[in-house]
């Protein structure tokens, strides 16, 4: 069993996440309840959403529904063990995966990273442990220049996730009804994050190059593709302006 210490002292990550940022999501699969549960609540505390499961079925089937941005898998797992679900979440997604073990055996451990593991914490661990674990974790992923990758082809940035070939948007799961420029245009600035374009530029590399119309189309395409995109518009999370230059995405 964990070590639960008290939750005091616990260093905030709201600067992962930013004010206006939507929260990270994660998933927690370990067959403890009690582990289940404190980990939530150091989570929760942190600012991220959590999904619990208590076995490698309920954790594929929430990650299907809900990709996570970091899953806490324990390894000796009831039916499906922690190194299966592990190879299985390797073939659709991405997203870091943090062990929990109460195995301190190399070997156990490179079979593991051979998975797909990002990093491991052996039992009994105190929270505060797998919490600093998760906190490094999220800076290398918020510090990655480019969105998570979908292994299928496509990029998932948090809840949204953008299919090039089959020229389909989702967002937590939904799909997003876009018209073809607008897809065009919400996959050429998500291909290309933190990069700042013009309305010009936008028409040269999204619309034909020998497109004559006003560059307000830009903005007209801008302003629908938030509407369908952004879970608040008003305040965009993803499709940013930059004021007297023009257009970025930010994963």
């Amino acid at each position: 069993m964990a070590n639960m210490n008290a939750m005091a002292g616990i260093s905030s990550t709201t600067a992962l996440h930013g004010a206006d940022q939507p929260k990270r999501r994660v998933l927690v699969v370990d067959d403890e309840a009690n582990i289940r549960e404190v980990l939530g609540q150091y989570l929760e505390l942190e600012g991220f959403t959590v999904m619990l499961a208590a076995d490698g079925i309920e954790a594929l089937r929430l990650a299907q529904s809900a990709p996570p941005d970091l899953v806490i898998l324990d390894l000796m797992l009831p039916g499906i063990d922690g190194l299966e679900v592990c190879r299985r979440l390797r073939a659709t997604s991405a997203a870091p995966v943090l062990m929990l073990t109460a195995r301190s055996d190399e070997s156990d451990k490179i079979e593991g990273f051979r998975a797909g593991t990002d990093d491991y914490v052996t039992k009994p661990f105190s929270p505060r442990e797998v919490m600093l674990r998760v906190q490094a974790i999220m800076r290398r992923v918020e510090a990655t220049s480019v969105p998570a990758m979908v292994l299928d082809g496509a990029l998932r940035v948090g809840a949204l996730v953008i299919y090039p070939q089959l020229h389909r948007a989702e967002r937590d799961g939904v799909v997003l009804d876009l018209t073809a420029k607008e897809f065009d245009l919400l996959s050429f600035l998500a291909a290309n994050p933190r990069q700042v374009f013009s309305r010009q530029q936008l028409l040269d590399r999204v619309w034909d190059y020998d497109y004559y119309g006003d560059a307000s189309t830009v903005t007209v395409h801008i302003r629908r593709l938030r509407e369908k995109v952004e879970a608040d518009p008003a305040r965009p999370h993803h499709i940013k302006t930059v004021w007297g230059v023009g257009y970025k995405f930010e994963p």
